[in-house]
């Protein structure tokens, strides 16, 4: 349970920080938001699942959240400019 919230909260930080330091790609709070515990939970997984184990699992949740949480709001920003 713990890994879950890691990856929900460090995508959420991720798609908000990636927000601010690249403003064509924000796709406002609420969206950064979301975008970014969708893809905090996928990236979160698929890095744990990668790392194997249970040695510094929560920290691969949280490396993986907050990557994948950034990427993912990066992808949805650059396809919501390329269609605007």
């Amino acid at each position: 349970m713990e890994t879950i919230i890691a990856q929900l909260v460090a995508g959420a930080v991720g798609g908000n920080a990636i927000g601010k330091a690249k403003e064509s790609m924000s796709l406002g709070t609420i969206g950064n938001t979301i975008a970014g515990i969708v893809g905090g939970v996928g990236g979160g997984s698929i890095l744990s699942s990668l790392a194997g184990g249970d040695a510094g699992s929560l920290v691969m949740s949280l490396i993986g959240g907050g990557g994948g949480g950034a990427i993912l709001t990066a992808v949805v920003g650059m396809i919501k400019n390329k269609m605007a």
